[in-house]
């Protein structure tokens, strides 16, 4: 058995972009009405915004399919960049709008640990003003 330390610890990832997370809260949030999800976090340069539908996996009960499809840098000196088409192409040569998954480990009123496919691990809290 061979360990190593993972690299890239502080870090949130979205359909395979990265973005630096180590001094700032990311947000996440499942909205179960539309059934979407939408990953958030302000970095030096701006807010990034990464989101798309998911559906409830039909082999394991607890695991949510996410096909991104929205990617936007809103800058902090003033214009938006979306890049919302690179999940269009992804999909074209993938075959699947369905980017990845989350699976939900642990549930209760205030914290949800879940991990990804990509092997994140995510620790959240609720937002008491949010429901």
């Amino acid at each position: 058995i061979e360990t190593r330390q993972f690299g890239n610890a502080g870090s949130v990832s979205g359909g395979g972009i990265p973005v630096d997370a180590s001094s700032n809260t990311a947000l996440q949030i499942f909205d179960m009405e539309n059934t979407r999800v939408t990953n958030e976090i302000q970095t030096g340069i701006g807010l990034v915004t990464v989101g798309g539908t998911f559906s409830q996996s039909t082999t394991v009960p607890l695991r949510a399919l996410v096909a991104f499809d929205t990617a936007k840098i809103a800058l902090d000196i003033g214009p938006t960049i979306d890049i919302s088409f690179l999940f269009d192409i992804r999909a074209a040569i993938k075959g699947s709008k369905n980017a990845g998954w989350v699976e939900t480990t642990y549930l209760s009123p205030d914290v949800r640990i879940g991990r990804g496919n990509k092997g994140s691990l995510f620790v959240l809290t609720r937002d008491g003003d949010a429901v």
